[in-house]
């Protein structure tokens, strides 16, 4: 009989414990969330309701998790979650590489030396979305690389940066996220700051 009570309130302890952590991130006048794309969100009022950062001022090592089924990163400083931003990984052909890395590089203002546009000597676009290994260049245009802006190297060309999100895995294998997330993550990892991937 002890057994079962115990069991019930220990249930409803831990019903009562996440929905209070979520409330109690939700009350939180510190949480930055991000505008939604496409106009205000219900839930807050403009804004994305898993996109958040609260994470200013928390000390502690930072950790970057990745969950590619789930499309979201977790930023956490020592143990505690600080920050969750929805992502756009690589698509099929393209995967994001699952594993444990470390960050190589940081780069504020990086440009793609593979993905980008032909443009002319105005800077026009002659030809939209190329693949410098396929595309031949027409004659008299340059490569105009696609603008990956806080560019955080995890391994070979795949990094988290500022990108578009469509709501499924569609980049070349790099972890698009929103801006003000991008900039987030950027400004409060190191070079070495450990990334977990996970399928």
């Amino acid at each position: 009989m002890f057994l079962r009570w115990y069991s019930i309130i220990l249930i409803a302890s831990l019903f009562a414990g996440c929905g209070g952590g979520e409330r109690a991130r939700l009350a939180n006048p510190n949480t930055s969330y991000i505008p939604s794309v496409g106009g205000p969100g219900p839930e807050q009022g403009g804004y994305d309701s898993i996109s958040y950062w609260d994470g200013d001022g928390v000390p502690g090592p930072p950790l970057v998790k990745i969950y590619l089924k789930e499309q979201r990163a977790y930023f956490y400083k020592g143990d505690q979650l600080v920050g969750v931003s929805q992502v756009s990984a690589g698509r099929e052909g393209f995967n994001t590489p699952a594993g444990s890395y470390r960050l190589v590089q940081k780069d504020k203002d990086h440009a793609s030396n593979l993905y980008g546009d032909f443009v002319d000597s105005l800077g026009n676009v002659v030809q939209k979305d190329v693949d410098v290994k396929k595309d031949p260049k027409p004659s008299g245009a340059i490569f105009r690389g696609a603008p990956m802006p806080f560019f955080m190297r995890i391994t070979g060309g795949v990094g988290m940066h500022e990108g578009y999100l469509p709501g499924y895995p569609a980049s070349h294998g790099c972890i698009r996220m929103p801006g003000k997330m991008a900039e987030k993550f950027f400004n409060n990892v190191d070079v070495g700051t450990p990334v977990q991937i996970v399928d």
